[in-house]
């Protein structure tokens, strides 16, 4: 059997995501119940409602996240440019949005 270097595949996980809207920290995190990690060009969506955290509160909610794996190319391409794209700003969606 050979493996096709364009070929990604998709793993759907349970996970918690835990945020934080205090004065001193605004942050958001997603953990992978199994320990699931994520690699460079990986891509992972959260489902279900929004999620929205009153100012002074820290709240965690359990969801299912789809990780959908870089193929082999992917993979390396990101770990090749990784570093020119590592002083620019981050960018980061949340979104409303459904697939």
């Amino acid at each position: 059997m050979t493996l096709n270097p364009f070929t990604k595949q998709k793993v759907e996980v349970d996970c918690t995501v835990e945020i934080e809207n205090t004065f001193e920290s605004l942050e958001a995190h997603v953990r992978f119940n199994d320990g699931t990690t994520v690699n460079p060009g990986d891509e992972v969506i959260v489902h279900g409602q929004p999620i929205e955290v009153p100012y002074g509160h820290k709240e965690q909610f359990d969801r299912r996240a789809t990780i959908t794996r870089a193929s082999a190319v992917e993979r390396l391409w990101t770990r090749a440019t990784g570093d020119f794209e590592f002083m620019e700003l981050c960018e980061f969606s949340f979104s409303e949005g459904r697939l």
